[in-house]
């Protein structure tokens, strides 16, 4: 179906707002903003928060590009998201997701690692970590931007506008019922819920439109520096974190958990090369024995039990690396 004939289909007040103007070559995306408080409320969205990795996609025509959160490319990345959009008979949109690998039941940031860093990844890697691109909203349709018509609608059209099968998901979503919802979420597993207003436009910016809800502390960090490894462990001992407050980097405490041999090689091997003589954390009293600081380049997610009284990490596990944030937008979201 055509995407003129799925606009043409919604109420008319809905489609005064339908803009037509030339697809743009990129649209930063929309952010969701921490929240404690899970609600039900009328005319709200729920969906599953994935743990995964933020992808836009851009068609227009053959031309294809997967994008995160901070504009780089992942076509490489991700052949088999590729080639299911290329399957689709919608052929000119942009479209907002999460590409996501699963354990089990449950999408899992670690599993996702095996394939992140790794450009043309092998038949075999794709076999062993396959992923799924779920999107969940749509943004700009043929000719047209739909970023002002409200987020309920949107989904309609997205729904309707592809053919979900293999690679490519829709999120599916409940209404009205969030605390339920929720609940149902961390029972299962899952890192938490999103909730969204069902009326809210599409903007690039954090909003309190968009509110997550988590089951799980999870979150990331700037790797600061990094310990000496003891015994037999090689590569380093364990990474020190920080977030950004107030435009300085402050100290969260260090992780020393969740690695492999191969990764404490390969991370080591990183942070040698970004060393410096300088610590880049703003305060005083941290660790100073066999510690090594390094540039706050790399970003780790980290999950951890909860935050001391004295603003550090309790019992925290290292995730994986991520490389589509900037580390000075890393800030405590708890």
């Amino acid at each position: 179906m055509s995407g003129r004939i799925l606009l043409d289909g919604l109420p008319a007040d809905v489609k005064a707002r339908i803009r037509n103007r030339a697809q743009p070559s990129w649209i930063a995306p929309m952010l969701a903003t921490l929240t404690d408080e899970v609600f039900s409320r009328q005319g709200w969205l729920f969906e599953p928060k994935w743990d995964g990795e933020r992808c836009l996609a851009f068609r227009r025509g053959r031309d294809l590009n997967l994008f995160s959160r901070n504009r780089i490319r992942l076509n490489a990345k991700y052949p088999e998201v590729v080639e299911a959009i290329f399957q689709q008979e919608t052929t000119s949109f942009i479209a907002d997701g999460e590409i996501v690998a699963f354990d089990g039941a449950i999408t899992s940031f670690a599993k996702l690692q095996a394939r992140m860093p790794v450009q043309h990844p092998s038949a075999d890697l794709i076999r062993k970590v396959p992923v799924c691109f779920y999107l969940f909203d749509l943004l700009y349709l043929d000719r047209y931007d739909i970023r002002q018509v409200p987020l309920r609608y949107r989904k309609e059209v997205l729904r309707n506008a592809f053919d979900f099968q293999r690679s490519l998901r829709f999120t599916e979503h409940r209404k009205t019922e969030g605390e339920a919802y929720y609940r149902r979420a961390c029972e299962k597993g899952w890192e938490g819920i999103i909730a969204k207003n069902g009326d809210s436009v599409y903007v690039s910016r954090r909003t309190r439109d968009w509110l997550k809800c988590k089951c799980k502390q999870e979150q990331e960090f700037v790797i600061g520096g990094y310990t000496d490894p003891r015994g037999s462990r090689s590569g380093f001992g364990a990474l020190l974190l920080g977030y950004y407050r107030g435009g300085k980097l402050a100290y969260a405490g260090k992780v020393g958990t969740g690695f492999g041999q191969d990764l404490l090689r390969r991370l080591g091997e990183k942070l040698a090369r970004l060393e410096t003589p300088v610590s880049p954390f703003a305060e005083d009293g941290l660790p100073r024995r066999a510690v090594h600081w390094v540039k706050p380049k790399l970003i780790a997610q980290i999950g951890f039990t909860e935050w001391t009284g004295g603003g550090k990490l309790r019992h925290p596990r290292f995730l994986g690396l991520r490389n589509d944030k900037r580390p000075e937008d890393i800030v405590r979201e708890g």
